[in-house]
């Protein structure tokens, strides 16, 4: 048994966190950190751990945490981790960031997007990048993981096998994205609310969503040149979930042909044929949300458009699960030895 903390615990993040390790054989949550519910018992917050977890919140003492716990998550605002954390508290306990605190290696790119001065740039190289599908040797040796955004964990499942195999040329990709209303947070907007949001579907953030680095980054490294995109956003009205239809031009090879369907298809299936939590969808089968609403599952599909000579990319996850909390617990697995789906057998919740 491990103990684990977390940080954050009354985010909806920190609460998907609750709900998973709850149910893990090997983890005992020992600190639910909430500055907002301090002294407050979890279960009166979120009831449907109620029997399940009897804890109350406690104040965000991440010194003393590390002297008692083996690892922390950290389901916190940008800005959080990084003014904090020390190489003291990282030689104690290992430590998982949902935040963007240290996915972006260039420490100017992260500060230029988000608008925070960075606390502990030193820190940066150390992190790793917890998306296991890519990732995963590194992440078993690691003390610090950056665990990926809701968007580019999608994105990047979606399209870097067409761009790491060389079938798209890597300046075209356009990305269209939706996500449901969970992923801006549990704080009170007024944009965010349900008259304000239902019935309704609209763009954000363009042209300079600060999830944009992150993803062109993560696909610069698949296809091994720099990736410049465009990345489109926008606000669907449901809860949980996360679709990405992506395009790519088809590029030439110099004896003027195009790769072919079944190459790409047989790339995509080769990639993640081994995988637990990417399912690579038969042809003619387009991706879900509903599908994969509350797992840590993701489903991709690719649709080869011969008349206008572009690729499209698409997948699906749960926001708060694989595309946070689910793929937290996934790193957790791996870092300390434990099988990688364990706690994440949840079969998405249908209807």
């Amino acid at each position: 048994m491990i103990n684990a903390a977390i940080i954050g615990a009354t985010g909806y993040a920190g609460a998907e966190l609750v709900r998973i390790l709850a149910r893990h054989k090997e983890v005992d949550i020992k600190y639910l950190c909430s500055k907002s519910y301090e002294g407050q018992n979890y279960a009166d917050i979120f009831c449907n751990i109620r029997n399940i977890i009897d804890k109350e919140c406690s104040k965000d003492d991440i010194e003393a945490m590390a002297e008692e716990c083996d690892v922390i998550f950290t389901a916190t605002p940008q800005g959080y981790l990084n003014s904090i954390l020390t190489e003291d508290i990282l030689e104690k306990a290992k430590v998982i960031d949902l935040s963007a605190d240290y996915r972006i290696k260039d420490v100017s790119t992260y500060e230029k997007w988000y608008g925070i001065k960075h606390g502990s740039p030193k820190l940066i190289n150390e992190a790793v990048y917890g998306l296991c599908e890519k990732n995963r040797e590194d992440i078993k040796k690691a003390r610090l993981i950056a665990n990926p955004g809701c968007y580019p964990t999608c994105s990047y499942l979606s399209i870097a096998p067409a761009l790491e195999h060389g079938f798209i040329e890597p300046k075209s990709v356009i990305i269209d994205a939706k996500s449901g209303t969970s992923g801006a947070g549990r704080g009170a907007k007024v944009a965010n609310l349900f008259c304000e949001v239902n019935e309704s579907i609209k763009p954000y953030g363009l042209p300079n969503h600060r999830h944009t680095p992150e993803i062109e980054e993560q696909l610069s490294y698949a296809a091994k040149e720099e990736v410049m995109l465009n990345f489109s956003p926008h606000l669907v009205p449901m809860m949980r979930g996360i679709l990405v239809t992506a395009y790519g031009d088809l590029k030439q090879r110099a004896d003027g042909s195009y790769p072919t369907e079944g190459e790409i298809r047989d790339a995509y299936e080769k990639a993640y044929e081994n995988e637990r939590f990417v399912r690579f969808l038969d042809e003619g089968v387009l991706p879900e949300t509903r599908w994969v609403r509350g797992s840590n599952m993701a489903d991709v599909n690719v649709v080869y458009d011969d008349r206008t000579k572009r690729l499209i990319m698409t997948g699906v996850i749960d926001n708060i699960t694989k595309g946070a909390a689910g793929q937290a617990v996934q790193n957790m697995n791996l870092m300390f030895g434990f099988d990688e789906a364990s706690g994440l057998d949840l079969i998405p919740a249908v209807p």
